[in-house]
């Protein structure tokens, strides 16, 4: 309890006296003094170099000024961090970088949690912070972070976004534990700032300290929860002058050799090799670019049993498509998988010929990207990137005569994005996608505006975008899209509003991804929240949701929903959530016939959900998610759930294990379709299935870390779906389904699927990776099912159906400074 609580709220403060009055009066505006005006740290010059130990022994340390008072963020807002745990951060500078060195008390020193694990990834570690603005403008935070096991994170912080994590700075940290708690001491070159030129300056900078063990965040300059803004409550951060923004060149060259070895296939090694680059151009922007890419390192993707009118959409998992993208996601209108995702084009097959090599991947050519904002606050990002022209091969199955085939011309992805921050809290933004294709192809040009206005005190916002999409192909296309919203955004209790409009030739899939359309809705919500912790919750979260949608054609409900959902979190920091939606009236699906102007009734539903999640700090910890589906039908219903334990060992070693399945009693769904040749004025007959869907899934995933920059990792997923059709259905044009015993080709399906990667990573210099990675996968697609589980996984994880793969790749990072600066001294 912070002094102001215990003066209003503590029982011992009784006042008899004038004097007890006037005290209570003075603290009480102190602590409004405290909490009200900006603090600000003296960062001091030097002109020796700091060696990054740990150790703050420097004389230099000595003499900087000290930033203290720690408050509370989470989950006691506001609270003063307790004198046993006191944090004292000093700041340095030279004509190189800015120093930190920070001194975390802890009277219990012993139970200071420090698992090893990952870059960007904690575990269960203390961890300490800061985050910069160089520019002062309550935008854009850079964030850098060391646990008490050194290891280091970094991302950029922004209010509409959030962390993201992606992105990566060069830079150098020491955590070392004490007999009074832990110490950290960091070197952030000005490469990885941004920040004026002038000679006297001002930034915005903020400490952050994490207490994992009892789950308590605490800051230097108090971020106000209230507020609804994390960037524009920094302190500062004076005493910076007469430095130079240095040149921000950096070269990344790389060198990668894969053995591949399957059945029926000659082992066969491939070496590769190729460069990142990253320029500075000025103190706003920066060129990122990649020069014959490699991502062959990259995780694998979850596949599944696609049974939905759309397609699988996957994480992207190559890091140039990560890093620095939140500019270009404005809008929603950018899915980087569509660049060297799957090819575009079908071409055209005589009776007598089939597809022998259907390429699934293009090759990108080389790619890049200028990102930035202005001192002004207009971000300017720039994406473009080019693909391979790629082939197929064509057989033809009477000569045996083979042919290629275009499946992807070559491509030019280009992405354009101007946003306008104003207010420090507020957005305006400009985007245009645009998919070029070489020869008499299909292009398409997407253009987008998107607002985030919030009013100055961050109490209320008006959200919303519209968006055109212009499509060039055998036939042109025109499309619109439009959504807009209205929310309280402070305070106990909050709202909001909010209506889409999509018309029915809006398509932004070259280069976005957009599932449902030719709708209006509108949808609502009201919620109610705690905002410091209860004597039971730390949090405590309990939402209204509301959700009509309507096809724009017919006006008929494609879907109604009242949605109810309660999350929390104890004392004991132990996750609870559950939820209930009802679907209240019949809907009519127009996605799954795919085909225009046809749909199936949906009958009234319910769904629950129920969720746990036990504290990560224990070395045993458990989630678990059941579900449960029931429809106004009789026998229709899923029901499922997701366990996942997971042990931590020790601060090296952990393990987690999920385990899923998912049943779908007397789901109904599209299996065919198929024309009546005699008789053109015969609607299409779209053929449907009862069936039964059951699907499991394994995962194991494992990481043992043998030092803060040396990890061995394991993932392992095993997955298999299968879809038994119980008997057939015609889709009626009201949209009923009634039996339709003559079609009596076999539709079941069976997709079992395996992948296992066992990969080393060593950071041995800063931005310097050595990574080794093994990789085993196969699958199979059946149709016929075979219900012996055990069946399923053995019939992958033999040598006949296993594709083994073994990479290493070692990626090199070179400052052009300091090769400058090191060939200046041997000169």
């Amino acid at each position: 309890m912070s002094i102001r609580q215990e003066i209003l709220f503590g029982k011992k403060y009784v006042f008899k006296n004038d004097m007890k009055q006037i005290v209570f009066f003075t603290l009480l505006l102190s602590s409004f003094w405290t909490f009200g005006q900006k603090k600000t740290l003296q960062a001091q010059p030097i002109s020796q170099s700091i060696s990054i130990d740990g150790k703050l022994n420097e004389p230099e340390w000595d003499a900087a000024a000290i930033a203290s008072d720690f408050v509370m963020f989470e989950p006691d807002n506001g609270k003063s961090i307790p004198e046993s745990r006191k944090t004292e951060i000093k700041v340095l500078y030279n004509n190189d970088a800015i120093y930190i060195g920070a001194t975390m008390y802890d009277e219990e020193p012993n139970k200071i949690l420090k698992e090893i694990s990952q870059r960007d990834n904690f575990g269960t570690a203390d961890i300490f912070g800061v985050f910069i603005n160089g520019f002062n403008d309550g935008q854009q935070n850079f964030e850098f972070f060391v646990s008490a096991a050194d290891v280091q994170g970094d991302c950029i912080m922004t209010d509409a976004i959030g962390e993201d994590y992606s992105w990566d700075a060069i830079w150098i940290s020491k955590a070392m534990l004490t007999d009074k708690g832990w110490v950290v001491e960091m070197k952030i070159p000005y490469a990885a700032l941004r920040f004026s030129a002038e000679n006297k300056q001002t930034w915005g900078i903020n400490f952050f300290r994490e207490i994992k063990r009892e789950r308590k965040k605490y800051t230097w300059s108090l971020i106000d929860t209230k507020i609804g803004t994390f960037t524009q409550q920094n302190g500062d951060l004076a005493g910076i002058e007469n430095i130079k923004p240095p040149t921000r060149l950096f070269f990344m060259p790389y060198a990668s050799y894969y053995l591949n070895a399957s059945e029926g296939q000659k082992t066969y090694g491939t070496m590769k090799g190729g460069m990142d680059i990253k320029y500075g151009i000025n103190d706003a922007f920066t060129l990122d670019a990649i020069l014959i890419p490699d991502f062959g390192q990259a995780k694998y993707d979850d596949q599944i049993l696609n049974l939905g009118p759309f397609e699988q959409q996957f994480n992207e998992n190559r890091a140039f498509f990560t890093e620095g993208t939140d500019l270009f996601n404005k809008g929603n209108m950018f899915y980087s998988r569509r660049i060297g995702g799957k090819p575009s084009v079908e071409p055209d097959l005589n009776d007598n010929e089939e597809m022998i090599e259907d390429p699934q991947s293009v090759n990108l050519i080389n790619a890049l990207k200028v990102s930035g904002r202005t001192k002004k606050g207009l971000g300017v990002g720039i994406l473009n990137a080019v693909t391979e022209k790629t082939f197929g091969t064509i057989k033809d199955t009477i000569t045996n005569e083979t042919r290629r085939a275009i499946v992807e011309p070559l491509t030019n992805y280009n992405v354009l994005v101007l946003d306008q921050r104003f207010r420090k809290n507020s957005s305006v933004s400009f985007i245009n996608t645009n998919v070029t294709r070489n020869g008499h192809y299909r292009d398409s040009n997407i253009t987008g505006l998107a607002w985030d206005l919030n009013t100055k005190a961050n109490t209320y916002s008006l959200y919303g975008n519209v968006k055109y999409s212009t499509i060039n192909d055998t036939e042109d296309t025109k499309g619109f899209y439009s959504t807009v919203s209205f929310a309280e955004t402070s305070g106990n209790y909050r709202y909001s509003i909010g209506g889409d409009y999509v018309t029915k030739d809006f398509d932004p899939n070259d280069l976005g991804i957009n599932f449902y359309k030719n709708y209006y809705n509108f949808y609502g919500n009201v919620n109610y929240r705690i905002l410091n912790p209860t004597k039971l919750f730390n949090t405590f979260r309990i939402n209204y949701n509301m959700y009509s949608e309507y096809n724009k054609d017919s006006g008929k409900v494609q879907e109604a929903n009242i949605n109810a959902n309660l999350n929390l979190t104890t004392v004991k920091n132990n996750y609870y959530g559950m939820g209930i939606t009802v679907f209240p009236v019949e809907m009519y699906d127009y996605y799954e016939p795919r085909t225009d102007n046809r749909y199936v009734t949906i009958p009234r539903k319910f769904d629950f959900w129920g969720s746990i999640s036990t504290n990560y700090n224990y070395k045993f910890a458990l989630d678990l998610y059941p579900t449960l589906s029931v429809a106004d039908e009789p026998g229709r219903a899923a029901f499922g759930i997701d366990i996942g334990p997971r042990y931590r060992f020790n601060d090296k070693l952990l393990l987690t294990y999920t385990f899923s399945v998912l049943k779908k009693n007397n789901n109904k769904g599209y299996i065919d379709s198929y024309d009546d040749d005699d008789n053109e004025s015969t609607p299409e007959t779209i053929v449907f299935a009862n069936r039964d869907v059951t699907t499991y899934t394994n995962t194991l995933s494992g990481k043992y870390a043998i030092n803060s920059a040396m990890t061995l990792n394991l993932a392992v997923r095993q997955y298999w779906s299968s879809s038994e059709n119980k008997n057939i259905l015609e889709l009626d044009s009201d949209g009923t389904l009634d039996p339709y015993p003559q079609y009596t080709e076999n539709k079941n399906s069976s997709f079992y699927s395996w992948n296992a990667d066992l990969s080393y990573s060593w950071w041995f210099a800063p931005g310097s990776q050595l990574s080794a990675l093994y990789r085993n996968n196969a699958s199979n697609f059946e149709r016929i099912i075979d219900k012996d589980f055990k069946h399923n996984v053995t019939n992958l994880l033999t040598n006949d159906a296993l594709k083994h793969i073994f990479s290493i790749s070692v990626k090199y990072f070179i400052d052009y400074n300091a090769v400058k600066n090191k060939v200046r001294k041997r000169a």
